[in-house]
């Protein structure tokens, strides 16, 4: 994994401990999203203090609009502390946004867990609810921007393992609801283990950050350097090579750059007496260069934030009462799309395609569009304007898979492909305005949800 000088990642602990916190960023948006029948059914006021995780109250008739409402304040702090966290590492340390945002998250879910053992009206209780999600989801922000940071800094490997734990903590939510629901205790008992899982995740997030400092692999590509030592230098030449003059520097100069710099007879050019400082990269300049990949980011998140939860969350299945009916939206909604959606984040592990100078990306993006329209004809009960054109369980769980593995896939190829669309001194801002676009595809499909719900 290490090249020329650099350490070798011992045990794959930095890669392992990166996974986690991948995992942990999307714990509390998978948590409650996953949780929203038991948000439900305490919020129609039925059995205040027993909300059951395993009915479905997320129909057309829900006046809160609970999952539009937890989408859309969950996504906007996302946007508008990205962009705060932009000014934010220049006064305040990395590990202090890290670590401080992991440990307010931590008592925020923590909080969430006492109130399932607290009486409480729908009123109150959705004003408390949606508070927690908005400062939780505002230090997730803090954390996620702040993490892409530091992988910027990285082998592109450690960003798809990050992407790849983003993905597994939707598994984790699923599975944790289900065993909630089969465990057979009451509804209370199972919504307060239910809300203590993502609680002991977020405390092993923090142990692994606090261990990144003790592993020599982590601290020589997460330190601040003054100057890069004679190896690393080659090590990015090496990489320039295959930019293809995407860059705007021919490949032929690159080689012959490198080719000098390898001569062992070349005369050494006089040292000047003060270090030379590479240029502070220029947002523009980055984003000139990142825009179309960027863009693609922007419409993946729109279409899918615009249709999950909002629409799937409210299908259901069409054979009568009975388990299955019972566990479809859990499993086929959730445990299906975050299952598809880690295998699609891991694909990029293998192979990348279609390349960053492709135009079939921006058209792979587009075509995603179509599932808004398939998701809103599936089997939704209780519609007043379009018809139901696709009733049958075959058809939704066909559009999920897709819906799901298309997202996780494209999620990360644009989160890959954009460093290697910039020099390896833009790659922290490249990795900077690409969580930007993340979170305003987030928002902009958080918004959307309202408009698509209504038309039904």
């Amino acid at each position: 994994m290490a090249r020329g000088g650099a350490p070798q990642d011992r045990y794959h602990l930095v890669g392992t401990s990166f996974f986690i916190l991948g995992l942990g960023t999307l714990l509390p948006w998978n948590f409650f999203i996953t949780a929203i029948p038991y948000f439900q059914e305490r919020l129609a006021g039925v059995n205040n203090t027993a909300g059951n995780l395993s009915t479905n109250h997320t129909g057309p008739t829900d006046t809160y609009n609970f999952n539009n409402w937890l989408t859309l304040l969950s996504q906007l702090p996302l946007l508008l502390f990205t962009l705060l966290n932009s000014f934010l590492y220049q006064c305040i340390p990395e590990s202090v946004r890290i670590l401080g945002s992991l440990l307010a998250i931590l008592f925020l879910f923590a909080l969430t867990a006492v109130l399932v053992k607290v009486d409480m009206s729908p009123g109150p209780f959705f004003s408390i609810t949606m508070a927690s999600v908005w400062f939780i989801n505002s230090f997730c922000a803090v954390l996620q921007g702040s993490l892409f940071g530091q992988l910027g800094t990285m082998p592109s490997t450690y960003s798809t393992l990050f992407l790849s734990g983003q993905g597994l903590a939707g598994i984790f939510a699923a599975l944790a609801m289900l065993m909630s629901m089969a465990s057979g205790v009451d509804a209370q008992t199972s919504a307060l283990g239910y809300f203590i899982t993502p609680c002991v995740g977020i405390f092993i997030s923090i142990v692994c950050y606090l261990s990144l400092p003790h592993l020599e692999f982590a601290r020589y590509y997460l330190a601040k350097k003054p100057s890069q030592t004679p190896v690393q230098e080659l090590e990015t030449k090496a990489e320039l090579l295959q930019a293809d003059e995407k860059n705007g520097i021919p490949n032929s100069l690159q080689k012959a750059a490198l080719t000098l710099d390898l001569d062992p007879e070349r005369e050494p050019e006089p040292e000047s007496e003060e270090p030379q400082k590479p240029e502070k990269p220029s947002v523009l300049v980055v984003l000139r260069k990142i825009w179309l990949t960027a863009l693609c980011l922007v419409l993946v998140f729109t279409v899918t934030l615009s249709v999950f939860p909002a629409i799937t969350a409210m299908v259901t299945s069409i054979t009568s009462p009975g388990k299955w009916s019972k566990f479809f939206n859990p499993i086929c909604c959730f445990l299906l799309f975050n299952i598809m959606d880690w295998l699609g984040r891991s694909l990029t592990s293998y192979f990348l395609w279609p390349e960053e100078d492709s135009r079939l990306l921006p058209l792979l993006v587009c075509l995603r569009f179509l599932f808004v329209p398939l998701f809103m004809l599936c089997n939704v009960p209780e519609r007043t304007r379009l018809p139901i054109l696709f009733k049958q369980d075959a058809y939704f769980i066909t559009f999920m898979l897709l819906f799901a593995i298309s997202n996780g896939y494209l999620v990360s190829l644009t989160m890959c492909l954009a460093p290697r669309q910039v020099l390896p001194h833009e790659r922290e801002v490249a990795g900077a305005l690409m969580t930007f676009f993340l979170a305003l595809g987030l928002s902009c499909g958080a918004s959307l949800s309202f408009l698509f719900k209504a038309l039904l």
